[in-house]
């Protein structure tokens, strides 16, 4: 017989409706300090899906970073929207911060859209 063990698991979310002024395609700044993660002590997080939208009409990048460097980068077309599942299982280590940046051509403004799930266990 086996032995089947369940793990504790919590899912986090990181969420909601920005308006952005870009700096420059190849200057990523912060967008919300809401958008910005650090993973428990003794926990791992797993990013599992990132959805977009841009309201500018201009190509942008949203990045997600962990401990300040880039881990996955998400372009979304001029007044368009970007689904992304992150199916490759990537554990992040205890300790480390996740945060989602924002790159757009200088002076290009618009509001974009975030949602970023993961799991913590």
């Amino acid at each position: 017989m086996a032995i089947v063990t369940r793990m504790s698991s919590t899912p986090r979310f990181l969420q909601g409706v920005y308006a952005f002024t870009g700096t420059g395609l190849t200057k990523p700044a912060p967008i919300d300090p809401s958008l910005s993660f650090v993973v428990p002590s003794g926990m791992t997080a797993q990013p599992l899906y990132f959805r977009g939208g841009n309201s500018s009409g201009e190509l942008i990048s949203v990045t997600l970073m962990r401990d300040g460097q880039p881990m996955r980068v998400f372009p979304m077309g001029a007044r368009s929207s970007v689904n992304v599942p992150l199916r490759v299982v990537e554990d992040v280590d205890p300790d480390s911060t996740l945060e989602l940046v924002l790159a757009a051509p200088e002076g290009t403004s618009g509001e974009v859209v975030i949602d970023f799930g993961m799991v913590v266990f």
